[in-house]
């Protein structure tokens, strides 16, 4: 396959887009096929590496001890593939024949030999018509046999991701661009352990986790379990293929998050990742009010963002990480969620703040914070919190879309390494950008205006219990000869959300000192 693999999938994805184009389908009728289609070539190629190894199913082994059964393909991680359902021999059916027919019969065969996939694969191939799934055939057998690697796990989320913006809106609920999961992968280290996301979508979080422990040479599947929840029945089935198309396997259950703890999460875990929807409003309180994972307390207004967070943070075990991403606004919120967000903040669990800059969502223009809570803070950083500022490190993708570079991600990844005491990595290009921020490749931590700061707890109950980076980091100063002005703009606006947030907050105080008079108290 040729080095740069991004033009094998952009030429993939231009074909099969240009078929999708000529169609009167919509972009998820259309999706799910396709996503068949890829799992099915990838299956069928992980298949046949392990023939060459193992030997047909049926055949006597080497010594004439046993057969070759399905169980020796599945202890390699290969989804035994019945003949007629292999993409090779689909591919090669005569002109006439029903192929629509013949690869939801392959669906079918593969589900009732492989029990974890029962229900999952996509068996709506006649909504394609017959010279449209036979070009599509034609394009994924393109895909060169010879590959190295995730390659085929590459092309499968590079579609994810593409049908997602073809989705707009709806795209988002189940797909969260793989630059910001890889931000949070590498900042919370998922080497070993039981790794949970209760609002899952397509299961990105886990195939980053997966591929952070091959990265430091450990087989995935041996030192991770991945228990997942998800609301829609049909992200479900994207998850789990997505999950078998790089090898994995999970216990992935549907359930509404906010009602439902299918997996009993309190206290359970050791590594907590999400993208939930923000700002949900309608969620029942009576129903909730006395789930355990709510302990901290209800939000006083009707937004389930702080029903999230204490999700995710209640999930966590004693030594338990999460991140997760989440509306710049609730860094700030006022009333019962400040309540809550100042005892996470006194318990020493709140580690690491990111602010992201516009445009790296489908569902959001407008920037968003990482949280990162850290229930196994070591009692020298109990007291302190990083708070890191992103705003100006991206890749523009296009007009509309921006992405973080691998070496952006690195170089973010070791300024909390760097806050941790822990051993930086250097394999991206990220010293480039520490050269750049910090002059040199440092070999302690240090504050650096405008991109991030350590504050302890008594710094953050001046500021309100606010955990908006804006607050602490500051603006660096830029030289008339350095101007921007897309990067000013976005300086401007982050002011103008600082003070917006300060205003809010002087209006609370007032509105208060002002009842208290009325009502003859000391203000």
């Amino acid at each position: 396959m040729p080095a740069n693999h991004g033009e094998v999938e952009s030429r993939l994805w231009a074909a099969a887009d240009q078929l999708w184009a000529n169609s009167n389908l919509k972009p998820s009728e259309y999706s799910t096929p396709v996503l068949g289609l890829i799992f099915l070539r990838y299956a069928d190629h992980r298949f046949t590496e392990a023939e060459k190894k193992i030997g047909p199913i049926g055949t006597t082994k080497p010594g004439g001890r046993r057969t070759v059964s399905k169980a020796d393909y599945q202890a390699q991680g290969v989804l035994a593939l019945p003949k007629d359902a292999r993409f090779s021999v689909l591919r090669k059916l005569p002109e006439g024949a029903d192929l629509a027919q013949a690869v939801n019969n392959a669906m079918k065969a593969i589900e009732a030999e492989n029990e974890e996939l029962k229900d999952v694969l996509p068996k709506t191939y006649k909504r394609l018509d017959n010279a449209t799934l036979i070009q599509l055939f034609r394009i994924l057998g393109g895909i060169p046999m010879d590959i190295e690697g995730d390659a085929f796990g590459k092309i499968y989320e590079y579609f994810l991701g593409k049908f997602a913006m073809k989705e707009g809106q709806k795209g988002g609920e189940f797909f969260t661009p793989t630059s910001i999961v890889k931000l949070i992968v590498q900042i919370i280290e998922p080497y070993h352990g039981k790794i949970y996301d209760p609002a899952c979508g397509s299961g990105g979080m886990f195939v980053q986790s997966a591929a952070f422990v091959e990265h430091h040479k450990k087989v995935a599947a041996t030192e991770i379990s991945i228990y997942g929840q998800e609301r829609v029945a049909e992200t479900i089935r994207l998850a789990k293929m997505n999950l078998a198309v790089h090898g994995l396997s999970g216990d992935i259950r549907q359930g509404n998050t906010y009602y439902e703890d299918l997996h009993n999460s309190r206290g359970k875990f050791d590594f907590m990742m999400a993208n939930p929807p923000f700002n949900v409003s309608g969620v029942d309180k009576d129903k909730v009010k006395d789930d355990r994972r709510f302990a901290l307390g209800m939000p006083s207004t009707d937004n389930a963002n702080y029903l999230w967070i204490q999700a995710f943070y209640h999930s966590l075990g004693e030594h338990g990480r999460a991140g997760f991403v989440m509306a710049n606004s609730a860094a700030d919120a006022r009333g019962g969620e400040l309540e809550i967000r100042k005892k996470l903040i006194q318990s020493g669990t709140v580690d690491v703040m990111v602010s992201v800059g516009p445009n790296f969502f489908y569902t959001v223009t407008l920037p968003v914070t990482l949280w990162f809570l850290d229930r196994g803070k070591p009692k020298e950083r109990r007291n302190t919190i990083l708070f890191l500022n992103a705003h100006h490190i991206f890749q523009q993708v296009d007009r509309a879309h921006r992405t973080f570079l691998a070496g952006q991600i690195e170089f973010l990844a070791n300024i909390v390494r760097l806050y941790r005491g822990e051993k930086i990595e250097t394999e991206k290009g990220g010293d480039e950008l520490f050269k750049e921020y910090f002059g040199k490749v440092p070999k302690q931590y240090a504050d650096v205006l405008g991109l991030c700061k350590i504050a302890t707890i008594k710094d953050v109950e001046g500021q309100s219990w606010s955990l908006n980076p804006g607050r602490y980091i500051g603006v660096a100063e830029r030289g008339n000869d350095d101007f921007d002005f897309s990067e000013r703009m976005e300086e401007l606006n982050e002011e103008l959300e600082l003070l917006n947030a300060e205003a809010r907050e002087l209006e609370s105080r007032i509105a208060d000192n002002i009842s208290a008079l009325l009502e003859g108290k000391p203000a």
